[in-house]
């Protein structure tokens, strides 16, 4: 039996936005999956797909926001972008600090099956901002 690994940036996008968006219990529940583009479509430099934030006591903050690539998602932290890293390396998911005003942490998710994982890295920078 051969399985067939999901490489598609527009689908782990999706597939992620899943692991996301409706909670209703646990860490992500106060997630949501916002300003979300329904027609982007994957580039080489990567398109925005869509916004992540965290509403928590009647004020929302942007966590990240995901670009498309053809080959992978990209996360862009905002917000515990230490966290992020950190959370990654421990998940083996590959990441690199992005030197813009202000400091942002990338987090390439490059496979279907890595979205679980990139799911705890946003669980963790959620637990950062609740410390």
């Amino acid at each position: 039996m051969v399985e067939e690994q999901i490489t598609n940036g527009k689908r782990i996008a999706q597939l992620l936005s899943s692991e996301l968006d409706g909670r209703d219990d646990g860490v992500l529940e106060p997630v949501a999956v916002t300003n979300a583009d329904a027609d982007v479509e994957p580039t080489v430099d990567g398109e925005r797909a869509y916004d992540v934030e965290l509403d928590a006591d009647g004020e929302t903050t942007r966590l990240a926001r995901v670009f498309v690539h053809e080959d992978r998602a990209r996360v862009e932290f905002e917000v515990g972008q230490d966290r992020a890293a950190e959370e990654a390396k421990a998940v083996e998911l590959r990441t690199r600090p992005k030197a813009s005003q202000p400091p942002r942490t990338l987090l390439f998710v490059e496979s279907g099956a890595e979205v679980k994982r990139a799911t705890d890295v946003v669980q963790a920078v959620v637990r950062g901002e609740f410390d």
